[in-house]
């Protein structure tokens, strides 16, 4: 009797971290979003810092019906963070995505499960989120002191964003048919998103409507957190209902264009993708 094969066993268990490292490679290799996210980032605190410090806003806390009194600049320094957390997540992300689907499609052709590409561009649209939710709200930190834990409010809205627009990332990633239109919707639904939230730039931020859009979870929960001291929880889950929403359709998309439709096209698409490594 011939012993049972394990090659193919160990090939798939090796799969996942193969496909990981491309993911990760393919959205830490945009030197672009790199310098946005060192200069950008500080250079927008200190613009926003200039123009708002002072100011007495009102800013209302739907989960409690609170109206805080906040100080203007810090308000806006709160939503300049998201402002550029969702339009660095995701350009990152969507450039990553829609670069690397044709490679993607290939190593499915050559016999890596869809299943393992899913899990491996989640996990690392999560980690380069988180990466860059960490250093925005540090940089916070030059320019305002909140409490400890009006900090972590802060960070973890702004990790809850930047998962929200690196999801978004995804879907327009695998969407869209040009850059160009990719780009626009992340940053001028960014721009739209977070702007609308603070009530300098718009008078009706405290208005009902604005729970339709994915940063107000993200908003309240920091606002909550660094101003009136209460832990909006459910605003903050709404804001994963938006994250988890864009990746399971970006995913479902990302699954229909990989699949493997053509035996004698993927065998002649393994045999390049074989050159290529």
């Amino acid at each position: 009797m011939s012993a049972p094969d394990t090659t193919e066993p160990r090939a798939l268990y090796g799969q996942f971290p193969t496909a990981l490292r491309f993911s990760v490679r393919d959205q830490t290799r945009n030197r672009l979003a790199g310098l946005l996210l060192v200069l950008f980032v500080p250079a927008w605190y200190l613009l926003m810092d200039a123009l708002a410090s002072g100011e007495v806003l009102d800013f209302k806390l739907y989960a409690t019906g609170r109206v805080l009194h906040v100080d203007g600049g810090h308000l806006t320094l709160i939503s300049a963070g998201l402002n550029s957390v969702t339009m660095i997540a995701g350009f990152v992300v969507f450039d990553a995505v829609r670069k690397a689907l044709a490679f993607d499609r290939r190593l499915v052709f050559a016999g890596y499960r869809q299943s393992t590409l899913l899990g491996a561009k989640t996990l690392a649209i999560a980690v380069i989120a988180g990466a860059i939710a960490l250093y925005t709200a540090l940089a916070i930190l030059f320019f305002w002191r909140p409490t400890v834990g009006g900090w972590f409010a802060v960070l973890t809205g702004y990790t809850v964003i930047a998962l929200t627009y690196g999801a978004l990332g995804l879907l327009l990633g695998v969407l869209v048919k040009r850059d160009l239109e990719g780009f626009f919707l992340i940053i001028m639904g960014g721009l739209m998103d977070t702007f609308l939230q603070n009530p300098l730039g718009n008078p009706l931020a405290n208005k009902p409507v604005l729970q339709w859009f994915p940063s107000f979870g993200p908003m309240q929960f920091a606002a909550g957190g660094s101003f009136g001291h209460t832990a909006l929880w459910g605003h903050l889950a709404l804001g994963l209902v938006w994250a988890a929403s864009f990746s399971a359709v970006g995913l479902v998309i990302f699954h229909i264009r990989t699949r493997n439709r053509n035996r004698r096209a993927a065998r002649d698409s393994a045999n390049g993708l074989a050159r290529d490594l």
